[in-house]
């Protein structure tokens, strides 16, 4: 289910095999899956998204690197 979400920290993922970028700070919404999980953010008026492992993903929340907002 799609949540809303805050970026607090550094939160990186790899577009294909190419380097690490970084998810801006900010709102951005979740979706959370058994593998992966979905990040979406405006970045410059554009719409972007990113699928990280859901380990990953795990770990950045429990680090406080993304709230959850909202219940």
């Amino acid at each position: 289910m799609e949540a809303n979400a805050q970026i607090n920290g550094q939160v990186d993922y790899r577009a294909g095999d190419g380097p690490l970028l970084r998810v801006p700070q900010g709102p951005c919404t979740v979706e959370p899956g058994a593998d992966s999980a979905v990040l979406s953010w405006n970045e410059d008026g554009k719409a972007m998204s990113t699928a990280i492992p859901r380990a990953d993903y795990d770990r950045f929340v429990k680090e406080g690197r993304i709230v959850l907002r909202g219940g």
